[in-house]
């Protein structure tokens, strides 16, 4: 397919690449910031605009890796006379581009994407559009680009990129509160990268649930007390070490 990417930032960059990777045509990168743009389109070997209105209007598919706000907006001065618009956010209904074009849907990568990664990896890719026609044509694009590609609607994808905010961001910042607690105590954090990697290999065999260690789940007081008592100049870990301690007690008591 000929591609369109508007948008510069990791989406549409790490997109953008495995599109090019895919066999497929990239016709044109549009960014706010015409630097942005251009230094995507040196990558993607294609032309660069910061205009509107100088947008390709060749391309079968135009990719909308933009801001939740910016999509909102989009439709009231962009309007394509054809191809097929998709948009990657995950939680911002298909409908938004209603006034933007007659074809539209969205193609949502369900992974934390960074320009900087020299490795694109799994993309399991959420896929939908307004009619069966164009349901199929992002279905089929998307499969050119994954193997794991499915048909979520507006409600489910919302509540997967829930789901992906818990398990991904939430994590990644209990890894970020550790490392800070293992920097001022003069300790390497770097012991615990075995521990967070096997933590989260086992996933690939069992439920989260069912691999679940710890004092809190052997309600084990006495260690659960001593740590409290580590945290007393950590207020705010201190808080979350509580909170996640009695979560933890509480899911599987029941």
């Amino acid at each position: 397919m000929k591609v369109v990417i508007i948008g510069s930032g990791n989406v549409g960059t790490v997109l953008g690449r495995k599109i090019q990777v895919s066999g497929h045509t990239i016709l044109q990168v549009m960014s706010k910031h015409l630097q942005h743009a251009k230094v995507l389109a040196s990558i993607l070997d294609c032309e660069a605009t910061n205009d509107w209105k100088k947008i390709n209007p060749n391309g079968d598919l135009y990719l909308l890796a933009l801001t939740d706000k910016t999509l909102t907006q989009l439709g009231d001065y962009v309007q394509l006379k054809q191809g097929l618009a998709v948009h990657t956010a995950g939680s911002v209904s298909k409908d938004v581009l209603s006034k933007m074009t007659m074809n539209y849907g969205v193609l949502y990568p369900l992974q934390s994407l960074r320009i900087g990664m020299e490795q694109i990896p799994d993309l399991p890719l959420l896929v939908d559009g307004n009619t069966a026609d164009a349901l199929t044509l992002i279905t089929d694009f998307a499969q050119t680009l994954s193997n794991r590609v499915r048909h979520v609607g507006d409600r489910e994808r919302s509540k997967l990129h829930l789901s992906g905010v818990i398990t991904g961001n939430f994590s990644n910042h209990l890894f970020s509160l550790a490392q800070e607690y293992c920097d001022k105590e003069g300790l390497d954090f770097s012991l615990l990268l075995p521990l967070i990697k096997e933590t989260m290999d086992r996933m690939q065999f069992y439920s989260p649930a069912a691999v679940q260690t710890g004092p809190a789940i052997r309600n084990d007081r006495d260690t659960l007390r001593k740590h409290v008592a580590m945290l007393e100049e950590y207020p705010e870990l201190k808080k979350l070490y509580k909170a996640f301690s009695r979560s933890i007690r509480e899911f599987h008591r029941k």
